[in-house]
C-alpha cells in the first residue's frame, strides 16, 4: 500500500502524507467506508498523543468527518489503548489516533480502530486508502442538515482509569516505591494517577509535554532515564512508556533495563500458573530471542511466530484463541482485557504478578537464558526488495547453513522508517559479532548509506 505501513499511516508532518489536507482526506474515507461497510451509527472517537503537530491534524480530520455527517468526540491527550478501549464501550463506529508513536516529535501518524476496538485489516486499509487517494471517486457531499458535530468529552481519561485498574482486579500496590516515566507523552497525566490510586509510591519524570520534548532522551526509548532514578530513590522498579502508551519497557531494582523477551517469559509463566494461559500458548513476533522459544518449550507452552507488528500477534491470537503475546519491543496484549498493546494495563499485570509472587522483578525475568543478540538499524537511501540483493542473498544463505539450530539472522526493512534492520542471534557471542559485521559491509556495498 501507499500509505499504509506496519502500523497505520506515518510520516514528517506538514509533509506528505501527514498534511491537514491528507487528514481531512483521511476523514472523509474513514466515513464513506464505514457508510459503505453498512456500520450503526455515525461516530468516532479522535485522540492524540502531545505532538504540537496534533493540533493540525485533529481540527482537519474533524472537518474531513463532520462533513461527511459524522459526529466526532474529542477526549484530547490520550495513550492509544485508551482510545481503541473507548471507540467500543461508546459505541463508536471508528476510532482514530493521531500519534507516532516512539518517533520524535517531527512525526504525526494516524492508527485507525474499528468498532470492536480492533486494527483495520488490510481489505480495509486498502479500502480507505483508495478513497484518500481518489482512486474510489470523491464521496458525495452531505446534506446541510446532515453535517456532524464535534464534542468535546471530560469524562474520558475517568473511563479508562476505571478500566485499567479493573483489568488488574485493583490489586493493591502498597508498599512499592515505583518510577513512572511517560516520555512526555499520551499517558504524562493518568498513568502516575493510576499507580498511585492503587497505592504505590510514585516517582514521575517526563510528565511535563510541551509539543516538542516526546521520547526526547526518556521514555520507552531510553529506558535508562528511569534506571537513573531507580537508582537514586531506591525504587523497586522504573517503568517507561512511549509517546502514545502502547508499549512499556521496565527496569528492575538495579536501574537495569529487563529485555522485552524476559517480561514476556515470566509474564506466560505467571498466566500459565494462574490457569489463565488459553491453550498453554503464547504468540511472539519473528524478533524475539531463541532463548524465549527455549524457555516456553521446556515449559510446556507452545509459541506462535508472527511478523513483526503487534497487529500480526493480535492476529494470531485470536485465529487460535489464545490469550496471550508480544514483541519484545515492549508491546505486550493481554487479549482476555484489551484489543491492542496496552502499556498501562501491561505494567499493572506484571506488578500484580509481583506481588502475588512476593518476587522483584529480577527474580521474575530470571526465568530464561538469552541467545547473545545484536540488532543494527542502517539507515538507507532506497529500499529495492530483499529478493534483489545478490551479495546479501548469498552472505544470508551462508549464514543459515552454519548456524543450524544454533542461532538465526533476520533482515528486513523498517515499515516506518528509511532503515534496514540486522539482526544476528547465536549460543556464542563472537559468531554474533562476525556474522554482523559481514552483513553490514555487504548491505552497505549494495545499498550504501542514506
Amino acid at each position: 500500500m501507499k500509505l499504509f505501513g506496519t502500523d497505520g499511516i506515518r510520516g514528517r508532518a506538514n509533509e506528505f502524507p501527514i498534511t491537514p489536507e491528507v487528514a481531512l482526506r483521511v476523514g472523509q474515507a474513514v466515513a464513506q467506508v464505514l457508510k459503505s461497510k453498512g456500520q450503526r451509527g455515525h461516530r468516532v472517537v479522535v485522540g492524540k498523543d502531545t505532538r504540537i503537530s496534533g493540533y493540525m491534524l485533529e481540527t482537519a480530520l474533524t472537518a474531513g468527518l463532520v462533513s461527511s455527517g459524522m459526529d466526532v468526540y474529542l477526549p484530547g491527550p490520550l495513550p492509544t489503548p485508551a482510545i481503541a478501549h473507548l471507540t467500543k464501550s461508546m459505541g463508536c463506529a471508528a476510532g482514530i489516533m493521531l500519534t507516532a508513536s516512539h518517533n520524535p516529535f517531527e512525526d504525526n501518524g494516524l492508527k485507525i480502530f474499528g468498532p470492536d476496538g480492533f486494527k483495520l485489516n488490510d481489505e480495509l486499509e486498502g479500502w480507505i486508502e483508495r478513497h484518500i487517494l481518489g482512486e474510489e471517486g470523491d464521496a458525495p457531499a452531505v446534506p446541510p442538515a446532515q453535517i456532524g458535530k464535534a464534542h468535546r468529552i471530560d469524562d474520558a481519561r475517568g473511563r479508562y482509569i476505571e478500566y485499567a485498574k479493573h483489568t488488574a482486579d485493583n490489586i493493591p500496590l502498597h508498599g512499592l516505591k515505583i518510577v513512572v516515566d511517560c516520555g512526555h507523552g499520551a499517558a504524562w497525566f493518568i498513568a502516575p494517577l493510576i499507580f498511585r490510586e492503587l497505592g504505590a509510591e510514585v516517582i514521575k519524570t517526563g510528565c511535563t509535554p510541551d509539543g516538542i520534548n516526546i521520547n526526547d532522551g526518556c521514555g520507552a526509548l531510553h529506558p535508562e532515564h528511569a534506571g537513573q532514578l531507580v537508582r537514586a530513590h531506591g525504587a523497586d522498579l522504573g517503568i517507561s512508556f512511549d509517546g502514545d502508551a502502547d508499549r512499556v519497557i521496565f527496569t528492575d531494582a538495579t536501574g537495569t533495563p529487563v529485555s522485552g523477551d524476559r517480561i514476556l517469559a515470566l509474564s506466560a509463566l505467571a498466566l500459565k500458573e494462574q490457569g489463565k494461559l488459553k491453550g498453554d500458548t503464547i504468540a511472539v513476533t519473528v524478533m524475539s530471542n531463541l532463548g524465549l522459544h527455549e524457555a516456553m518449550t521446556k515449559n510446556g507452552i507452545r509459541v506462535l511466530t508472527t511478523a513483526v507488528g503487534d497487529r500480526h500477534v493480535i492476529e494470531a491470537l485470536r485465529e487460535n484463541h489464545s490469550s496471550f503475546g508480544g514483541e519484545n519491543s515492549g508491546h505486550l496484549i493481554f487479549a482476555d482485557h484489551a484489543t491492542t498493546g496496552d502499556g498501562i494495563l501491561s505494567a499493572l499485570q506484571v506488578l500484580g504478578m509481583m506481588k502475588r509472587r512476593q518476587a522483584s522483578l529480577a527474580e521474575l525475568a530470571n526465568c530464561m537464558t538469552e541467545f547473545p543478540q545484536k540488532l543494527i538499524n542502517l539507515p538507507v537511501a532506497s529500499k529495492p526488495p530483499i529478493s534483489t540483493l545478490p551479495l546479501l542473498n548469498q552472505a544470508m544463505a551462508e549464514a543459515e547453513a552454519a548456524f543450524g539450530n544454533e542461532g538465526r539472522q533476520l533482515i528486513r526493512y523498517s515499515g516506518t522508517e528509511n532503515k534496514i534492520r540486522i539482526l544476528v542471534e547465536h549460543r556464542d557471542a563472537a559468531t554474533v559479532e562476525e556474522w554482523t559485521g559481514r552483513f553490514i559491509r555487504v548491505v552497505q556495498q549494495e545499498l550504501g548509506a542514506a
